[in-house]
């Protein structure tokens, strides 16, 4: 087996490693991303993200990409609309360019960092199975292909089940206690016209006993919907999702009684998906590690209600690879100032995740988040 070694090693091609990569090449640093899917364009990266002028614009300025992203932002994308389960609207606002949080979708944004980095910079199809280290700040990981690299700095961008992780940490990924089932609506205007008045023209959300759905207005017309529940933990495991009308049936069985028009948005879904929502533990950190360091998912893993993910993902990158940029030729320096701010922020928006997830399902979900987006009695 042959070992290739590479000075700068990031495992995992999301939007955080692909940040970190273009940040460290506008600095004239050199590095090699290893991405277990087989190409660019192996599988759909459906799905909008809100991206925050503090944290994921602030990294799309550090890779110089910030006058491209203003071109592919979904314009509308910011109008917001939040219902009960009778149909009630509580909380209507139109996007009136005004946001800082502009939407995009999440594969738009991919390819506009992806064609940001020379050819050759993503070695796809390697997957890791593990890594090891070899002392004196230098690390070996392997691939499913059988394959080997070696590197003097190793960034872990891989995700929440992060093979890079178990390096500089014990945690694990818990369960948050609550499981979505994604559905997708195409064509929403003309094949789904009562669902597509429902969601309206933004992000939607709708809350009531426990339970509730999230949605976008994709950037071409479709919907994307969560349908979130408060369930065991082996609960999806008892649906069959490959059968689509059992599947439904078991997921309308938790809506019984809600506004049809919010049925439908799984009744006529034409995909499903059931995900369960995991977290590591608020403040996960770990003590510093020679020649390795973790970022986005695999660092701070939180459930998506405070819409931080991605964001994170992106301003760790665009921090790291600025930190690698002002201590050249002293890698640890530069990882032990890119911690202890990541450690920080990633603490307190995990905090905010955690504590949205009981309120938005908790008893007085609806309440609570129309108060909060200052309407209802809370808020008076």
């Amino acid at each position: 087996m042959s070992t290739h070694h590479f000075p700068v090693a990031i495992i995992g091609g999301g939007l955080g490693g692909l940040t970190a990569a273009r940040v460290l090449q506008v600095s004239g640093i050199e590095s090699a991303i290893f991405e277990l899917e087989s190409s660019a364009a192996a599988r759909t990266q459906g799905g909008m993200l809100d991206i925050h002028e503090e944290n994921g614009q602030a990294a799309l300025h550090a890779a110089g990409l910030h006058d491209e992203f203003v071109e592919i932002v979904h314009e509308g994308g910011q109008a917001m609309r939040l219902l009960g389960p009778d149909g009630t609207v509580h909380v209507s606002a139109e996007d009136d360019g005004s946001g800082d949080r502009p939407e995009v979708d999440r594969g738009d944004l991919r390819d506009l960092l992806l064609n940001s980095l020379p050819d050759g910079t993503i070695h796809w199809g390697r997957m890791a199975t593990g890594a090891r280290a070899l002392g004196d700040g230098r690390h070996e990981v392997s691939f499913s292909d059988g394959s080997a690299i070696t590197t003097d700095l190793l960034i872990g961008a891989d995700g929440a089940w992060s093979r890079v992780r178990p390096l500089v940490s014990d945690a694990r990924p818990a369960y948050t206690g609550i499981s979505f089932v994604e559905t997708d609506l195409f064509e929403a205007d003309t094949r789904h016209p009562r669902s597509a008045a429902v969601v309206g023209g933004g992000f939607f959300i709708c809350l009531g006993d426990e339970r509730g759905f999230l949605a976008h207005r994709e950037s071409d017309g479709s919907l994307h919907v969560y349908t979130a529940l408060k369930v065991d933990e082996g609960w999806l495991d008892t649906v069959d999702f490959t059968d689509h009308t059992a599947a439904k049936a078991a997921v309308l069985a938790r809506f019984e009684g809600w506004d049809e028009g919010l049925r439908g948005l799984v009744a006529d879904a034409e995909t499903m998906a059931p995900r369960r929502i995991h977290a590591l533990p608020v403040g996960h950190r770990w003590d510093r590690v020679p020649g390795v360091t973790l970022l986005g998912d695999a660092a701070h893993l939180m459930s998506p209600f405070a819409g931080e993910g991605a964001n994170l993902a992106m301003f760790d990158g665009a921090e790291l690879a600025g930190a690698i940029a002002a201590h050249r030729g002293d890698a640890e320096a530069a990882l032990a100032v890119y911690e202890a701010a990541l450690f920080q922020r990633s603490e307190a928006a995990a905090a905010e995740s955690a504590a949205n997830l009981e309120t938005m399902f908790g008893e007085q979900g609806l309440a609570q988040m129309a108060a909060f987006f200052g309407t209802g009695p809370a808020a008076r």
